[in-house]
């Protein structure tokens, strides 16, 4: 079908998909991130204290999203997607109105299970049964929320922050979580999903069957794919959480470095929206092998670089596989385990990115403080991507025969 065709027929559910997506900004490290200078000035906290506090919060809701991610399989995503945006504008307010540094764990955990966690969740998981056929166009369309964030919320809430105090921002963010309700209950008020006509048309997976979380957990391709899943949450998310220290040591400003950033989006934009071509055109089972290839060559660009535009170079490849991360996991689940239970599957990956976004920044930061440089680091970063890489290949080769194993 052609693009504009299938934006015209499909559009209020790749819309809903968008916005679940954009929302997830309010609870994702590069949101967060952006007000981490007024937050340890004001409750007197090291950027050790800060970090350490962050990986509490953000650890804990991996952790509860194992259950809260797995009620995608009981709800649909316009009854549990509103709730939800309850929960992440109460998050806001929580930490808008915030008196106590010893609370600031909970804060973080509300805001990374609620916005990062179900937001993310919801929508991938949504976008998957709502389409078959062009599952992997359709999670690209949708996905293209977390770039939107990525590009307008930093600089507009950085904006922002000159003119009122960094807690009225979180009050907003809170309206417009709040604001965006009545938006989704909207465009979901017929809503699609296969599991509304027959379970018959619903994508089976290996074996001609729907796999449970705790089949998918005894099975062998699940634990293959484990080191890949966590891998880009944890060393994306350390990369830019020492943003600031990398510029640093290899003797730029940071303003230098941080004017690339809009490269790497339209980067990872392109790549989000071709990956989504190639799934539905050769499957995940032969893409996916591949895509983190690119990451691990940018962890040695940005180990050898000598300038800002050869560290453009580096944050082109990273964008490639990122674009990818958008729609690879999603089309994976769905396609090899089938989506009658999703959810629960999708879950545990999720609780399992989350994860590696906490264990990233203390890992790399408890690393530096023992005197190994952050270049030097990412050298052992590309050999991880290596592993995974291969663990990938063989896990997909050796699972492929099932896919059409009835």
């Amino acid at each position: 079908m052609p693009l504009l065709d299938f934006l015209r027929l499909n559009a209020r559910w790749l819309l809903a998909g968008m916005l679940l997506t954009l929302l997830s900004s309010f609870g994702q490290t590069y949101f967060i991130s952006i007000f981490a200078g007024h937050v340890m000035e004001d409750f007197q906290l090291s950027h050790g204290q800060w970090g350490g506090i962050y990986t509490i919060g953000t650890t804990a809701s991996a952790l509860v999203m194992v259950w809260a991610g797995g009620l995608t399989d009981r709800f649909r995503a316009r009854t549990l997607g509103a709730g939800v945006l309850v929960l992440l504008a109460a998050a806001c307010l929580f930490m808008a109105e915030n008196p106590a540094w010893y609370i600031l764990p909970l804060a973080v955990f509300c805001l990374r299970l609620t916005g990062q966690g179900m937001m993310s969740q919801i929508a991938s998981v949504a976008v998957s049964r709502w389409f078959v056929g062009a599952r992997g166009r359709a999670l690209s369309i949708s996905s293209l929320g977390f770039s939107l964030g990525e590009a307008i919320l930093p600089l507009t809430f950085v904006f922002l922050m000159t003119l009122t105090g960094w807690r009225n921002l979180w009050l907003l963010a809170a309206l417009i979580a709040l604001a965006a309700i009545p938006v989704l209950l909207g465009l979901l008020r017929q809503e699609r999903t296969p599991q509304s006509f027959a379970a018959g048309e619903q994508s089976m997976g290996m074996e001609t069957r729907h796999w449970t979380r705790n089949q998918a957990l005894r099975h062998w391709l699940f634990w293959f794919m484990i080191p890949a899943l966590l891998g880009p949450a944890a060393f994306n998310t350390a990369f830019f959480f020492h943003q600031v220290h990398y510029a640093e040591v290899k003797g730029w400003t940071h303003l230098e470095l941080v004017s690339l950033f809009p490269f790497y989006t339209l980067t990872a934009i392109a790549a989000m929206l071709a990956s989504g071509w190639a799934l539905d055109r050769f499957g995940v089972e032969r893409v996916m092998p591949w895509y983190q290839i690119p990451l691990g060559l940018a962890f040695v660009v940005f180990a050898v670089t000598p300038s800002p535009g050869w560290a453009m170079v580096g944050l082109f490849l990273m964008g490639l596989t990122n674009g990818g991360m958008a729609t690879m996991p999603a089309t994976f689940f769905a396609t090899f385990y089938g989506t009658g239970h999703l959810g629960s599957i999708k879950a545990l990956s999720t609780a399992i990115m989350v994860f590696g976004s906490a264990v990233g920044p203390g890992l790399t930061g408890a690393l530096i403080d023992l005197g190994l440089a952050l270049p030097s680091q990412y050298f052992g970063v590309a050999l991880y991507f290596v592993m995974a890489t291969v663990l990938m290949q063989i896990g997909i080769r050796r699972a492929r025969p099932l896919l059409a194993a009835g």
